[in-house]
């Protein structure tokens, strides 16, 4: 209990409600206003302290020394699996709470050690030139939606009073570039895209999982600036779906209504218009003017009052107010940090995150006893390749050659050549390269991008600070290296690496074996070795398609989802979406699904046995696709609804059950409402798309009547 001459604020025991409206009543007009901007400053008289709201946690603790770099988001993505998801934020929860609390003790409250993190970023991956889709889930609203929700919660924590930390699901609503365009590009996207695509991982993450924070946009989205949209943040987000958290501006963003959308004139219009709609955090300055639109009737106090509240209530969740007895995260040690347990959390979803794309011939496993081996590549012996963006720092970085030279046997030569460049049109390594090769009874090919060609605006200087790629194939001269390669005869093994489809139609015909391994996170040289020498067997899926060439892609700037991912795409892509192979091989059988006729207000149980056919023990990625046979409003060719990863051993089988919700056999009206219509469904179970020879699928028709 608090003593008696103590504010009411500052005693625990008293309702969170009545302790945020007490601190708000001794603030000034000028105090509230500061407290907008990320970089809060202290209020000493009332034992404020200063913070920063601005902290990342995309694939662990960011941009703040010493962490476990998991795979990047994209990767994670790759391995279809919420619950490890949810173990992996848990993980990073862990760091971010063990950090803050030995940086206070150091009296350090700066920049990138606060508990507010502006992760996960649940964009839709809409177009593979975008520079940062390897921070999304891919392209696939249901599982970007599974893989948010499993995120937010393991960052949240399970308390029932005080929040881990802050999750803040980006970039609200309809952002995926082109990124030199953010700052003033206006999304035009009907209806219909924007609740059956573009929303759906939002709602989930703030209606299922309770997301504390929501960070909005850059752009435009149909004409209103996403950071002051009466229908994203009042009408949607607040009204519809009952969000009772805060919003925080992208930084910038406020700026840029004025200078760059033309929406309002001045900073102070920017601010007001910003507030009233329920943008409560500015990342930057321009909420300054706040003051100045207070003075010119631009907004009212009360206004400004509400977000506020909103903001040192998620301070007050946090255990920022309270004795660090009472709050049950502020005694994670510091000793948390890039632990063992953590580094093997992240070996396993490392693991999961590798797609084996190819296997002609069974080459891979390759045997740890071959006489010599070649490791050739520019990305071979990079540990830049490994962090992807918005990353912390690894004590123990394991490059894919660490990888190789590890996991090999004592008798076996290791060589390595560079070859060229990640980018650069330069021939001067060839030589060296194809001497290696030769000498070697495999090649181990390390090529694809790496964060110097793809990320944000301004972060990538070798793709003129834009960002994003125009071409999407293999970079420089790697093409033609490879090639070279696979003309000397040796057995070729391509590992790739990147945060984006990579569109190789003629490098992927003519090699036998390859790896997609994204940015692989500290361990991912162990992690595939470990697949390339048969230790785990692979179980990867692509959370994106891979096209052919940008030949089959509409405009970049154009949002419909019309001829885009898997769903909309009506061309054969390089790789489906979904799309991994195995050491093994897997049957289904038994798709059972009651009722067969239902109503549109029916829940429909589906049930289906997978078994291990092959000679190893391997996880399958069992996906389960609606297909609605015959509709009066445009529907995706088929969409997943289902994901469910399984371990089993050569022979064992499993019976998996589903539950599908009227809600996800809805088409959307041109107003972006759902509805069950009546008619044919096909449900489809199986290791990948129901059209992908190799994903084994069955199926049944649902009937709704």
């Amino acid at each position: 209990m608090a003593a008696a001459d103590e504010p009411l604020y500052r005693d625990p025991d008293q309702p969170l409600a009545a302790r945020v409206d007490d601190l708000l009543a001794r603030l000034t007009a000028a105090e509230k206003v500061a407290q907008m901007v990320h970089t809060a400053p202290a209020v000493p008289r009332l034992g404020i302290p200063a913070y920063n709201w601005w902290n990342e946690c995309l694939h662990g603790v960011g941009r703040a020394g010493l962490a476990t770099v998991f795979p990047q988001a994209i990767g994670m993505a790759a391995s279809f699996d919420p619950p490890l998801l949810e173990r992996v934020a848990w993980a990073i929860s862990d760091e971010a709470r063990a950090k803050y609390h030995q940086a206070l003790r150091q009296d350090h409250r700066g920049w990138y050690f606060g508990l507010t993190f502006w992760s996960p970023n649940i964009n839709i991956f809409r177009d593979p030139r975008w520079g940062r889709g390897q921070e999304t889930y891919g392209e696939d609203p249901y599982l970007t939606a599974r893989l948010g929700v499993a995120f937010v919660r393991g960052l949240q924590g399970s308390d029932g009073r005080y929040l881990k930390v802050v999750a803040t699901p980006k970039h609200y609503a309809v952002h995926s570039g082109p990124e030199p365009e953010r700052h003033h590009f206006d999304a035009r996207v009907s209806q219909r895209d924007l609740h059956e695509t573009y929303l759906p991982a939002f709602k989930a993450c703030v209606q299922e999982a309770g997301a504390a924070s929501v960070m909005g946009a850059y752009n435009r989205t149909n004409g209103e600036p996403c950071c002051a949209s009466p229908t994203l943040l009042d009408g949607i987000l607040r009204h519809t779906w009952g969000f009772a958290g805060y919003v925080v501006s992208d930084c910038g963003a406020i700026d840029d209504i004025h200078l760059r959308h033309g929406v309002t004139s001045s900073a102070a219009e920017s601010a007001a218009l910003a507030v009233r709609h329920g943008c409560d955090l500015n990342c930057g300055q321009t909420y300054e003017a706040l003051l100045m639109a207070l003075d010119d009737g631009l907004i009212a106090e009360a206004e400004i009052d509400a977000c506020c509240r909103r903001l040192f209530t998620a301070r007050f969740r946090l255990g920022m107010f309270d004795p660090d007895e009472r709050v049950p995260y502020a005694d994670i040690p510091a000793s948390r940090v890039d632990c063992a347990e953590h580094r093997q959390l992240n070996l396993q979803m490392a693991h999961e995150s590798i797609v084996l794309l190819k296997n002609e011939g069974s080459l891979l496993p390759l045997s740890r006893q071959l006489r010599s081996v070649a490791v050739i590549g520019p990305t071979a012996a990079s540990v830049r390749v490994l962090l992807g963006n918005y990353n912390g720092f690894p004590s123990r970085p394991v490059t894919l050659f660490d990888g190789v030279v590890a996991a090999v046997s004592p008798g076996t030569q290791v060589t390595y050549a560079e070859g060229c460049s990640v980018r650069a049109d330069d021939r001067r390594g060839f030589a060296e390269a194809l001497r290696v090769a030769e000498a070697a009874e495999v090649v181990i090919a390390c090529f694809g991008y790496s964060p110097e060609l793809e990320g944000e605006e301004g972060d990538v200087p070798a793709s003129h600070g834009t960002g994003d790629r125009p071409a999407i194939g293999l970079p420089g001269m790697q093409e033609e290296l490879l090639l070279s390669l696979q003309a000397t005869g040796k057995p070729v093994v391509l590992v790739l690496t990147g945060g984006s489809p990579i569109a190789f139609p003629t490098v992927a015909a003519r090699l036998p074996a390859i790896l997609m391994a994204w940015y692989p996170g500290a361990d991912g040289g162990t992690a595939v070795a470990d697949l390339l020498f048969g230790a785990v067997s692979p179980s990867g899926r692509l959370p994106v398609t891979f096209v052919t060439s940008v030949d089959q892609l509409p405009p970049f700037g154009d949002y419909r989802m019309q001829g885009r991912t898997y769903r909309f795409l009506d061309q054969a892509p390089l790789f489906r979406f979904g799309y991994g192979l195995s050491y093994t091989t897997f049957t289904y059988e038994d798709l059972c699904i009651a009722p067969a006729r239902a109503t549109p207000e029916q829940p429909i149980d589906v049930s289906v046995r997978v078994r291990n056919t092959g000679p190893v023990a391997g996880d399958e990625v069992v996906q389960l696709y609606v297909a609605d046979r015959v509709a009066s409003v445009p529907v995706p060719r088929h969409h997943l609804e289902g994901v469910q990863r399984v371990h089993l051993q050569p022979g064992q089988a499993r019976q998996l059950k589903f539950v599908l919700t009227p809600a996800q056999l809805a088409a959307y009206d041109d107003q972006g409402r759902p509805f069950v219509e009546p008619g044919e469904f096909v449900v489809a179970v199986g290791g990948g798309q129901p059209d992908d020879p190799v994903a084994g699928a069955v199926q049944q028709s649902l009937w709704i009547s």
